[in-house]
């Protein structure tokens, strides 16, 4: 019968050999292989893209967008072609109002559940911890939304234009010059995107998504609804900035079809939502810093 063998102490790990001077606790010598390096805006937004092209939110409300501007851009160059027009040297592009005007809805919701949705769901809490810099995470969710907005509405404005062109082509439809061509597409784009970005800062500043979408809703349509029961002479001048001022004129402004002969004009539209956006943003920016996540 065999006598035990004695046994050995095993070496403790390397990384518990160390230990630091008056500590009760080993210090690890272990190394990440993962470069330590400072935070900045660029790893903010490489989060926010993740999130946003993660969600499937984004794509339901960008795919119904999408849907709304082509399809009912499409029906309407059908509808027009098969009715014999008489376009009488118009520009054809207009006909894609219609559709991205229906589209915007989708952008305002999207542009409001970037940040709102955050505060509903507690996620907000996350991001703040991996991301202390309030300012920078909102900044990097404008670019990012801004940037998918604006490129998925300049596809999508630029496809219908193209289609409407070709559809009315001999039905006495004049050529879009280059100037047309560039506010359809790219100064309906920035427009639209700018509209996004301005709900965004509103469901930062509220906090609430049903209750910033219903905001946004409201500042589109109610004042060119209220203008159209204001049949009293004393408010002519008041009913006259509303239609001159709401959102479905100065959209219908880039394709040269205002409802009104006064007013905005040209690319004025532009400045003035990105004159509102950047208020917006200032408050968002303000309250963020002052408010408790």
């Amino acid at each position: 019968m065999s006598s035990p063998q004695p046994q050995t102490p095993q070496a403790a790990p390397t990384w518990q050999q160390a230990a630091a001077p008056g500590s009760a606790y080993p210090a690890p010598g272990y190394t990440s292989p993962i470069p330590v390096v400072r935070t900045h805006l660029g790893h903010a937004i490489a989060s926010e893209w993740t999130k946003i092209r993660s969600v499937r939110s984004t794509m339901w409300t960008l795919g119904v967008f999408v849907l709304l501007v082509v399809g009912i851009g499409l029906l309407t160059g059908v509808v027009v072609a098969n009715s014999d027009p008489a376009l009488s040297g118009e520009s054809p592009l207009g006909l894609g109002f219609f559709g991205l005007l229906l589209g915007s809805m989708c952008v305002i919701t999207l542009g409001v559940l970037t940040t709102a949705s955050e505060y509903g769901t507690g996620m907000v809490r996350t991001t703040m911890v991996a991301c202390p810099s309030r300012g920078r995470v909102l900044a990097a969710k404008a670019i990012v939304f801004f940037l998918v907005a604006f490129v998925v509405t300049l596809v999508s404005s630029s496809l219908v234009a193209f289609l409407h062109v070709a559809m009315l082509e001999g039905d006495g439809a004049k050529s879009p010059t280059g100037g047309e061509w560039l506010k359809a597409t790219v100064g309906m784009s920035a427009y639209i995107a700018l509209l996004g970005l301005l709900s965004l800062a509103v469901g930062s500043i509220i906090r609430h998504s049903a209750g910033a979408i219903t905001i946004m809703i409201g500042t589109v349509l109610a004042p060119l609804v209220i203008a159209l029961f204001m049949f009293s002479e004393s408010l002519v001048a008041v009913r006259d900035a509303l239609f001159e001022y709401s959102i479905p004129n100065q959209l219908s402004i880039f394709y040269a079809n205002s409802l009104s002969e006064s007013g905005p004009s040209g690319w004025d539209p532009l400045w003035i939502i990105l004159a509102a956006t950047a208020v917006a943003f200032a408050a968002a920016f303000a309250l963020l810093e002052k408010r408790d996540v």
